[in-house]
């Protein structure tokens, strides 16, 4: 027989690190066999090899630096100012992030943790209840107090499917707790979905606010003493609070943050999106960890009610209202924690429409601290790391503009005769310090990622209309609309989200035939042409991926034409919902 949930509390040590348990019988079964340790979250962040990858790709970027601002080697004026420029903030942005993540083998469980995680159950109480089959049940215990939880499910027109997978993992996560499905789409089947699952079900009356205003709804109406974020397509593992709410035993704690782990790396978009992310929940936010500076990312999160209480509940200022309360709680000072633990699976973007909007809004929010509230400012009560960190936050997608004006460089040359560098330079003495800022970029990708994902280049060379727009929103104030990752709608051509890239793609397509005729009777293509070329090659595979993505959600549209048309009318929905009247 299998070891039941209370039995492996019994029987084995109640701690994060791992102890092969003896053998066992548990109960009258049969002898579980012990299972094999798993992989240390923490461990590449302390691996020598890190750090040795981390140090040469730090002598590369200081050699590639010297090199572009020796006077010896400037060629003409504007490819160089646009050189130098979109270099010095890659730069500048590599050399934060690399000293980031030398910082990402601290591990914030402490004594305090482990002895609180020990103590976060009462067994005599499980036994006595009968509750020994049904962990949801479990009281929760800090400081030897019983305390409440609140797991909200933001939801906003997600798959009605999506948004069942993630109430059912929500209402059996351990440990007694309430689950609250947070309805900003005002949908009757959703609302009878919660009912037939036994959720709680909270419908606005307006979106003001969007989803942070949909929490602080919530907010008003449940009163428990911490509460969770759970984005609709994120599912969430049994041991979610097992794992973060024994942080809470310190006071200061403000929440736990946990990483965004996708699940549906199975397309061009998702996996560049995904793996783009994959560093950042990694290695960035670990190192951000020791600095308390981590910040909330919206779901897969823990928070202090207090906490949110104390800063007027999340921020709804900014449509990235996560960044914008850790900014505000630690300012405040609060402490922040995260765990690299994947704690929810969800989705990540699967479409350019999605993607588009995804990293419109993170953008703006990221730009919108940094014109309207910049970290570096003496009125912001932070440390002075904590105003580094919020300041590589806030100028981050700059790195994603950076393209754009290096797109620009050889088409200078091409038809101008514009050149960055000084003409008499070599291929190879130019290659020689190129390698070592960009070849060590790819070899620290190796690493973290355990190959160089080519999606992620494309991804990184193709977004910047995304980044330009989203300073422009942020500068002039423009309004963002809210999107969710994962909400179903009509049908769009991802053509539609991608008129810059497209253009830009012609441009370079035509620049590269020029260049090549110019260049047909030379031994050896010039530097420009094959950066043109390479840059064209990549903005083409964008355009082939999205040429791809049209044709099958064309296909999906025709199909599901034809289920509507055969589907039968869907019976009225007559489950009450829960509104400031009342309850369901």
């Amino acid at each position: 027989m299998s070891v039941s949930e209370f039995d492996r509390l019994v029987v084995t040590p109640r701690r994060t690190e791992y102890v092969r348990p003896p053998s066992t019988r548990p109960l009258g079964g049969a002898e579980e066999r012990p299972t094999a340790p798993p992989r240390d979250e923490n461990s590449a962040a302390r691996s020598p090899s890190l750090a040795l990858i981390m140090m040469l790709a730090t002598l590369g970027v200081v050699a590639y630096a010297a090199f572009l601002l020796n006077p010896a080697n400037r060629g003409d004026a504007l490819p160089y100012v646009m050189v130098i420029t979109a270099e010095t903030v890659l730069v500048v942005q590599a050399l934060l992030a690399m000293w980031t993540v030398l910082s990402s083998g601290y591990d914030p469980r402490d004594f305090a943790f482990h002895h609180a995680k020990d103590r976060l159950f009462d067994l005599p109480e499980i036994i006595r209840d009968g509750a020994e089959d049904d962990p949801p049940r479990w009281r929760l215990y800090l400081h030897d107090r019983p305390v409440t939880v609140d797991v909200f499910v933001t939801t906003y027109g997600e798959d009605l499917g999506t948004v069942e997978r993630t109430v059912r993992a929500a209402l059996a996560v351990r440990g007694a707790h309430r689950t609250w499905v947070l309805d900003d789409g005002r949908s009757d089947d959703v609302r009878d979905l919660a009912a037939r699952l036994g959720a709680r079900y909270l419908r606005r009356l307006s979106s003001n606010g969007a989803k942070a205003g949909n929490v602080n709804y919530a907010l008003s109406i449940a009163k428990g003493d911490y509460f969770v974020i759970l984005d609709a397509d994120f599912v969430a593992r049994p041991e979610l609070l097992v794992e973060t709410l024994p942080f809470f035993v310190r006071d200061d704690v403000a929440f736990v943050q946990t990483p965004q782990t996708y699940g549906n790396l199975d397309s061009l978009i998702s996996r560049g999106a995904g793996y783009m992310q994959a560093v950042f929940y990694r290695y960035v936010q670990p190192g951000r960890n020791r600095f308390n500076a981590a910040f909330c990312v919206g779901t897969n999160v823990v928070f202090r009610r207090t906490a949110i209480d104390d800063v007027g509940g999340m921020c709804t200022d900014s449509k990235s209202e996560d960044v914008w309360t850790s900014l505000h709680l630690h300012e405040r000072g609060w402490r922040s924690v995260y765990i690299p633990t994947t704690l929810a699976v969800g989705d990540t973007p699967e479409t350019v429409e999605a993607y588009t909007k995804q990293q419109l809004r993170w953008a703006t929010g990221g730009f919108e601290i940094l014109l309207r509230h910049n970290p570096l400012s003496p009125r912001r009560r932070l440390t002075l790391d904590q105003r580094l960190q919020y300041t590589v936050t806030a100028t981050h997608y700059l790195s994603g503009i950076a393209p754009l004006v290096l797109l620009m460089v050889p088409p200078l040359q091409i038809y101008l005769g514009l050149t960055p560098m000084n003409l008499t330079i070599s291929w190879s003495t130019w290659l020689l310090y190129y390698a070592g800022f960009y070849v060590m970029q790819i070899a620290i990708a190796f690493f973290t990622l355990g190959s160089f994902r080519w999606e992620v280049l494309m991804l990184a060379s193709v977004s910047f209309p995304i980044y330009t727009r989203a300073l422009w929103n942020a500068a002039t104030g423009k309004e963002q609309a809210w999107h969710v990752t994962g909400r179903k709608g009509a049908a769009t051509s991802p053509f539609a989200f991608m008129v810059p890239q497209v253009l830009c793609f012609a441009f370079l397509l035509v620049t590269s035939l020029v260049g090549a005729w110019a260049e047909r009777d030379d031994g050896m293509p010039s530097l420009a042409l094959a950066w043109n070329v390479t840059n064209t090659a990549i903005l083409g595979a964008f355009v082939v991926t999205a040429a791809r993505e049209a044709r099958r959600t064309a296909r999906t549209a025709r199909e599901s034409r034809r289920g509507r048309r055969a589907r039968p009318a869907r019976r009225p929905a007559t489950a009450p919902a829960l509104t400031p009247g009342g309850a369901a």
